[in-house]
């Protein structure tokens, strides 16, 4: 027997007809590509998505039809997002800050058939036009007087564009389970490749945004995205604030400390959500210029480990709850935030601050667990190490355009990734499973030595990678930036670590190097690292 209710396709754009009905007049803030802040409401986003949903369908964009973005948080990304989905077709992010090869490859198995690209990004795309084989039109996120001389074929100021129409449009009625949305990983190992979401999965994975546990948005609330709308999804909160009825601040190309402050000062803002890098930044500015934040209520950081550092100084120095979060662009991309729950307030602040260097727990939506090598359960101990696999209504099943299987027999997806699970359900990544350091048949986590060697003073950044060594099969080397001026040197390192990590889990040897590679997404190149190194003798 089933149910006796109403069929209603969780489609993204009831997103935006919920806000702008609800909060229609909720304020909308852009730090502009051209320069000034941007204010505009929920309801001014619907009707301008209206237009760009019928601009679309002018150009004879149909359903499934890929579209392209290459694009900072802007109130003008945000409408192209819900006006490409409204149709039908398919908004496809592009991560500008990728090789060049691989953008063109990215465009080009997608066969993205309109592009929207901000004015920064203008050079990346003249420079790659000649080898993007499907793209007809490109429209750039400006207006007709901030519209610069360009080579990109039938090239059009988007206010130009969406201003020969009128917001007289229905948005498109279709199955749930349709694509609305394409991102593709950074390919660190082969060719990246596409994670396809559905309207069912975005809309799920927004409301599961915003459970308490999570980002916990109200109508009240000031979110500041710095997170961009090309890092899967945003984060989710591109659905998340709408959904609330959130004033959303977008900082546009303003990633640098000062740039930060000022919005966070400005509007106001109680929750914002960026990778350790930008708040190591924001860090820097408020220590150099002795600044307070006295509206920022939480911090969500993911998308590398958190040092531990970081963590401190916001919550005791500035007051500032940070909630450590993981996840990835197959699991669009939320797995885990390290909110504190009932059953961790009977411990002691040093041990909840040691709790929130965890990865976190995952909410309602996502199920977790770790496993063998051959696929067995392991136990939620704290202790032992195993492949973690999810799966949820948000996760891939497959790769777009890819004939292979991701899943297992029985629906769990493997992260890649080697971590353990403690009885609060509290999960914490040890490494990649192609980065896990093997020592005489035990396992050391290069992370955990990286986050403590973060807050030795005079260290920049930190990584940590495995070498073969003629006794214990491997041994870590510790590879270090240090801070401008400072002379921190091995046995400083090495006395800093002592009594913080195993013993046997101390490095072998530090290097000191100017500079330590990265991916566009800002997770440090372990396997350009085991390059470099690879000529580097560890033991006798």
């Amino acid at each position: 027997m089933l149910g006796l209710m109403q069929d209603y396709p969780l489609l993204t754009h009831t997103i935006l007809d919920h806000a702008a009905l609800n909060h229609g007049e909720r304020e909308q803030v852009t730090r502009s590509i051209e320069g000034p802040i941007r204010r505009t409401t929920l309801a001014d986003i619907r009707t301008r998505a209206l237009k760009v949903a019928k601009a679309l369908e002018h150009e004879g964009v149909r359903l499934g039809d890929r579209i392209a973005t290459m694009a900072w948080n802007t109130d003008r990304h945000v409408e192209t997002w819900f006006g490409i989905m409204g149709t039908g077709a398919i908004c496809h992010t592009l991560n500008p800050r990728l090789f060049a090869d691989q953008i063109a490859y990215i465009v080009n198995h997608a066969e993205d058939d309109i592009m929207f690209v901000d004015l920064t990004f203008i050079p990346i795309v003249e420079a790659l036009q000649d080898r993007i084989a499907t793209v007809r039109k490109y429209i750039v996120l400006t207006d007709s007087d901030h519209m610069p001389a360009t080579s990109l074929p039938n090239a059009v100021a988007y206010e130009d564009w969406i201003g020969a129409v009128d917001d007289d449009f229905e948005w498109k009625s279709f199955d749930e389970n349709t694509a609305a949305a394409l991102c593709y990983t950074s390919g660190t190992t082969g060719n990246p490749k596409g994670v396809l979401y559905s309207h069912r999965s975005n809309v799920l994975h927004g409301l599961m945004g915003n459970q308490p546990d999570v980002f916990g948005l109200t109508s009240e609330d000031v979110i500041l995205a710095i997170v961009p709308m090309f890092h899967a999804n945003a984060w989710a909160l591109t659905y998340a604030a709408p959904m609330a009825g959130a004033k959303f601040v977008m900082p546009g190309a303003g990633m640098d400390g000062k740039s930060i402050y000022e919005l966070l000062e400005s509007e106001k803002v109680s929750h914002t959500a960026a990778v350790p890098t930008v708040w190591l930044g924001l860090l820097q500015y408020l220590e150099e210029n002795d600044k307070g934040l006295p509206y920022l209520k939480k911090i969500v950081v993911g998308g590398a480990a958190c040092p531990p550092m970081m963590i401190r100084k916001f919550e005791l120095d500035y007051g500032v709850e940070m909630i450590h979060a993981w996840g990835m662009t197959e699991m669009s991309p939320i797995g885990t935030t390290g909110k504190l729950k009932h059953a961790t307030m009977s411990l002691d602040r040093e041990a909840q601050l040691k709790l929130k260097e965890k990865q976190g727990r995952s909410p309602y939506l996502v199920e977790m667990k770790i496993v063998d090598d051959e696929g067995n359960d392991l136990p939620r101990d704290g202790e032992t190490f195993g492949h973690l696999m999810v799966r949820g209504p948000a996760v891939a099943k497959a790769y777009f355009k890819l004939d292979q299987e991701i899943l297992t027999k029985d629906g769990w997806f493997d992260t890649s990734d080697i971590a353990t699970i403690d009885p609060m359900g509290y999960m914490q990544i040890t490494d990649r499973d192609k980065d896990v350091i093997k020592s005489g048949g035990e396992w050391i986590s290069s992370i955990e030595i990286e986050n403590e060697a973060m807050g030795c003073p005079g260290v920049a950044e930190a990584a940590v990678i495995g070498l073969p060594h003629p006794k214990w099969g491997e041994r870590p080397l510790l590879i270090i930036i240090r801070d401008a001026g400072s002379d921190i040197d091995k046995d400083g390192v090495m006395a800093y670590l002592d009594g913080k990590i195993a013993k046997w889990w101390m490095p072998d040897e530090v290097v000191f190097v100017d500079e330590i590679p990265h991916t566009a997404t800002g997770k440090i190149q372990k396997m350009e690292l085991r390059k470099q190194f690879k000529d580097f003798k560890l033991g006798d």
